[in-house]
């Protein structure tokens, strides 16, 4: 049973309001003309650090130092945002970080975690770097910030929602794409507790679907190497079991291919004018699919979880022009 209540939800935001920005809602009336809908985006890519994992790295470093727990070392193993999120967060509350990651992080996020005054560990692979963090947060004083699998994580990320709820009010169907889980179920608290008729609905890269398989298995499956995915922000090799069980609670969840990936990416940046990682944009594929089976005009919040994103992967971003593509329900 998920064990992340709107209640931690709530005192997540009382802790960190302080310290992270309240991000804007974007839109586009030239993509609701084109789609006959109203697709609202909530733009983390704005928040400090540009991403969401700021919030959940934040409460769960707080709410520790609140119970004197925090200890002089926060650890963590991250392909990027959660990175910057816990270096950032260190360097507020005066301790030191460590992060574990593979060699293939993003350079924009890895300079970004090296210039908040963090440590970086890189290992061959993800699965050694989670290996190593295991390993560092058996020695005393060390406290490990994992990127999803915490209930205070997740109740951190719930105040997206919850943000976004008090700016737009009630919505049909709220977006948001799935690594570890972390979001979507923060999400799924926030957006339930607010409005129960709300449809929750996670997305994934096909090439990194280890979350739908295990929604179809009903066990955690993990993936056997590091997915080669223009998403790197959802290729995690598994869930957590702290957000499986919000998983199964979910209304909906789609698998993207790569190239919808690229496609959304190219037109949320030019519709939006922001710099938005292809796991944001992500989610674009699963509204318009899930849009196909609505009879009525819906009005459809997307969480935009960040906007880092290093000039090898814009490359394979533009390889191909999108742009010649105009959005509509046929894509």
């Amino acid at each position: 049973m998920p064990n992340v209540t709107f209640a931690d939800v709530q005192s997540a935001e009382k802790r960190i309001s302080r310290y992270i920005k309240n991000t804007p809602i974007l839109e586009s009336q030239l993509l609701n003309s084109w789609l006959g809908h109203e697709i609202l985006f909530k733009a983390e890519c704005f928040q400090t650090t540009g991403a969401f994992k700021l919030r959940g790295a934040l409460n769960m470093m707080l709410k520790a130092k609140d119970d004197s727990k925090l200890g002089a070392q926060v650890i963590a193993s991250s392909s990027g945002n959660h990175a910057q999120a816990v270096a950032y967060a260190a360097k507020v509350l005066g301790v030191k970080a460590t992060i574990y990651s593979a060699q293939n992080i993003s350079k924009v996020k890895a300079a970004a975690t090296q210039y908040y005054g963090a440590t970086l560990d890189l290992s061959a692979t993800r699965k050694e770097a989670d290996e190593k963090v295991a390993a560092a947060a058996k020695k005393a004083g060390v406290l490990w910030t994992p990127p999803f699998n915490h209930k205070d994580i997740i109740a951190g990320q719930g105040t997206v929602m919850l943000e976004a709820h008090k700016q737009v009010g009630d919505v049909n169907a709220v977006f948001a794409p799935v690594g570890g889980g972390g979001l979507v179920s923060g999400t799924l608290v926030s957006a339930k507790a607010l409005n129960p008729t709300a449809k929750v609905i996670g997305v994934e890269p096909l090439l990194a679907n280890d979350a739908a398989e295990s929604l179809r298995s009903g066990i955690i499956q993990s993936l056997s190497a590091q997915p080669n995915t223009l998403a790197d922000g959802a290729a995690t090799l598994q869930v957590g079991r702290e957000t499986f069980p919000h998983l199964q609670s979910l209304d909906g969840f789609y698998e993207i291919d790569e190239e919808k990936i690229a496609y959304w990416t190219q037109w949320l940046q030019h519709l939006l004018k922001v710099h938005v990682e292809p796991t944001s944009a992500m989610s674009m594929g699963a509204v318009i699919e899930w849009l196909k089976s609505q009879s009525e005009p819906q009005k459809v919040l997307v969480v935009l979880s960040g906007g880092n994103i290093d000039q090898q992967k814009m490359s394979q971003i533009w390889n191909d022009d999108h742009l010649l593509n105009v959005p509509s329900m046929l894509i």
